[in-house]
Protein backbone atom coordinates (compact mmCIF):
# COMPACT_ATOMS: atom_id res chain seq x y z
CA UNK A 1 0.00 0.00 0.00
CA UNK A 2 1.44 3.43 -1.36
CA UNK A 3 1.53 5.12 2.37
CA UNK A 4 3.23 8.56 0.62
CA UNK A 5 2.74 12.02 1.89
CA UNK A 6 3.82 15.01 -0.53
CA UNK A 7 4.57 17.92 1.47
CA UNK A 8 4.38 21.26 -0.67
CA UNK A 9 6.33 24.13 1.65
CA UNK A 10 9.32 26.80 0.64
CA UNK A 11 10.56 27.10 3.94
CA UNK A 12 13.17 24.17 3.97
CA UNK A 13 13.60 23.92 8.09
CA UNK A 14 9.78 23.53 8.77
CA UNK A 15 9.22 21.21 5.89
CA UNK A 16 12.58 18.95 7.03
CA UNK A 17 10.61 19.09 10.58
CA UNK A 18 7.39 17.74 8.91
CA UNK A 19 9.75 15.40 6.88
CA UNK A 20 10.96 14.44 10.14
CA UNK A 21 7.51 14.24 11.99
CA UNK A 22 5.89 11.97 9.04
CA UNK A 23 8.66 9.37 8.60
CA UNK A 24 8.16 8.95 12.59
CA UNK A 25 5.00 7.88 11.64
CA UNK A 26 5.68 5.37 8.84
CA UNK A 27 5.26 7.23 5.73
CA UNK A 28 7.25 8.62 2.94
CA UNK A 29 7.75 12.07 2.08
CA UNK A 30 8.01 13.96 -0.76
CA UNK A 31 9.30 17.87 -0.31
CA UNK A 32 7.86 19.98 -3.31
CA UNK A 33 9.35 23.34 -2.86
CA UNK A 34 7.55 24.69 -6.02
CA UNK A 35 4.20 24.96 -6.73
CA UNK A 36 4.57 23.98 -10.54
CA UNK A 37 5.81 20.81 -9.73
CA UNK A 38 3.04 19.43 -7.65
CA UNK A 39 0.42 18.37 -10.23
CA UNK A 40 3.66 16.27 -11.63
CA UNK A 41 4.87 14.74 -8.37
CA UNK A 42 1.40 13.99 -7.30
CA UNK A 43 1.00 12.15 -11.22
CA UNK A 44 3.86 10.38 -10.12
CA UNK A 45 3.74 9.46 -6.77
CA UNK A 46 0.52 9.03 -5.97
CA UNK A 47 0.30 10.18 -2.20
CA UNK A 48 -2.05 8.86 0.14
CA UNK A 49 -2.14 12.73 1.50
CA UNK A 50 -0.69 16.34 -0.03
CA UNK A 51 0.25 18.76 2.89
CA UNK A 52 0.47 22.43 1.12
CA UNK A 53 1.10 25.62 2.56
CA UNK A 54 -1.26 28.02 0.97
CA UNK A 55 1.17 30.97 -0.01
CA UNK A 56 4.80 29.67 -1.08
CA UNK A 57 7.77 32.52 -2.67
CA UNK A 58 6.99 31.01 -6.00
CA UNK A 59 3.01 31.42 -5.92
CA UNK A 60 0.04 30.54 -4.21
CA UNK A 61 -1.14 27.15 -4.26
CA UNK A 62 -5.00 27.60 -4.17
CA UNK A 63 -4.81 27.12 -8.25
CA UNK A 64 -3.00 23.79 -7.80
CA UNK A 65 -5.90 22.88 -5.09
CA UNK A 66 -8.64 23.52 -7.76
CA UNK A 67 -6.39 22.12 -10.42
CA UNK A 68 -6.21 18.50 -8.37
CA UNK A 69 -10.06 18.85 -7.91
CA UNK A 70 -10.67 19.49 -11.42
CA UNK A 71 -8.80 16.23 -12.74
CA UNK A 72 -11.02 13.23 -12.42
CA UNK A 73 -7.66 10.75 -12.25
CA UNK A 74 -6.77 12.81 -9.23
CA UNK A 75 -9.73 14.49 -7.21
CA UNK A 76 -9.17 11.26 -4.94
CA UNK A 77 -5.72 12.26 -2.98
CA UNK A 78 -6.28 13.93 0.38
CA UNK A 79 -5.37 17.83 0.55
CA UNK A 80 -4.35 19.01 4.02
CA UNK A 81 -4.16 23.13 3.38
CA UNK A 82 -1.74 25.34 5.86
CA UNK A 83 -1.07 28.93 6.18
CA UNK A 84 0.00 31.34 8.47
CA UNK A 85 -3.43 33.28 7.84
CA UNK A 86 -6.65 31.48 8.83
CA UNK A 87 -7.29 30.93 5.16
CA UNK A 88 -9.96 28.20 5.94
CA UNK A 89 -13.00 29.23 4.26
CA UNK A 90 -10.77 30.07 1.34
CA UNK A 91 -9.19 26.73 0.96
CA UNK A 92 -12.03 24.27 1.91
CA UNK A 93 -14.32 25.90 -0.94
CA UNK A 94 -11.08 25.79 -3.60
CA UNK A 95 -11.91 21.79 -2.89
CA UNK A 96 -9.27 21.19 0.34
CA UNK A 97 -10.39 18.08 2.77
CA UNK A 98 -8.87 20.28 5.90
CA UNK A 99 -7.10 23.27 6.96
CA UNK A 100 -4.60 23.49 9.75
CA UNK A 101 -3.39 26.82 10.68
CA UNK A 102 0.23 27.41 11.27
CA UNK A 103 2.05 27.19 14.09
CA UNK A 104 0.76 23.90 14.80
CA UNK A 105 1.83 21.03 17.16
CA UNK A 106 3.01 17.91 15.03
CA UNK A 107 0.55 15.84 17.91
CA UNK A 108 -1.74 18.14 15.84
CA UNK A 109 -1.35 17.28 12.67
CA UNK A 110 -0.43 13.89 12.67
CA UNK A 111 -4.22 13.39 14.13
CA UNK A 112 -5.76 14.84 11.74
CA UNK A 113 -4.22 13.32 9.14
CA UNK A 114 -4.58 10.27 10.21
CA UNK A 115 -8.44 10.75 10.83
CA UNK A 116 -8.57 12.03 7.21
CA UNK A 117 -7.22 8.72 5.68
CA UNK A 118 -9.08 6.36 7.89
CA UNK A 119 -12.09 8.53 6.36
CA UNK A 120 -10.57 8.09 3.15
CA UNK A 121 -9.95 4.56 3.18
CA UNK A 122 -13.44 3.89 4.85
CA UNK A 123 -15.16 5.59 1.43
CA UNK A 124 -12.37 3.36 -0.85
Amino acid sequence: MNNTIIVVDDDETFSGLLKTVFELEGYQVVLVPHPGEVVPQVRAVRPVLLLMDVHTKKGDTLGVLRELRADESLNDVVIVMTSGMDRSAECLAAGADDFILKPFHPDELITMVKGLLARSDAAA
